[in-house]
């Protein structure tokens, strides 16, 4: 699995690499810093996942994410931000972000993803159907009327 980090920081992405690096079928990660040069690494490298901070240099994520959303096969997005406001939350999901977490306190549920998820469903159901990557979680397709961030406790149940 290719992985994007686009994160403005540099200790963010380093943190967020360490974390990643070692789970089982990440492949390749790659890093980053600004709104052009994550556009240009999507586009050339075609990565599975990617993780995008809402604040970045020349544009903001947000910008990324309705870039690459606009093609067929755009990889699962993950937004990590200081920023989890309702109204960034409800239009990162419009523009067709699968997670949206809050740094400051959901930073660790970026590898509980990596471990659980199966990016296949999310892959074939997000083009096959309109379910977001937060539908599914663990090959289990939550009710696509509740717009709610997944608990992580309760899918450890």
């Amino acid at each position: 699995m290719k992985v994007l980090i686009a994160d403005d920081s540099a200790e963010i992405r380093k943190r967020l690499s360490n974390m990643i690096l070692n789970i089982q079928k990440v492949d390749l990660i790659e890093q980053a810093d600004n709104v052009e040069e994550a556009i240009q690494i999507i586009q050339n490298s075609k990565p599975d996942v990617v993780i995008l901070d809402i604040q970045m240099s020349g544009g903001n994520g947000i910008d990324v994410l309705s870039t690459i959303t606009k093609k067929n096969n755009y990889p699962v997005v993950i937004m990590l931000t200081n920023y989890p406001y309702p109204q960034y939350r409800d239009l990162c999901f419009e523009y067709g972000a699968d997670f949206f977490f809050d740094k400051s306190d959901e930073f660790e549920k970026v590898s509980e993803i990596f471990l659980h998820i199966s990016l296949t469903s999310i892959q074939k159901n997000k083009k096959d159907k309109n379910i977001k990557g937060e539908d599914i979680y663990d090959g289990k397709i939550n009710d696509k009327y509740e717009r709610t961030k997944i608990s992580m406790d309760e899918t450890e149940n």
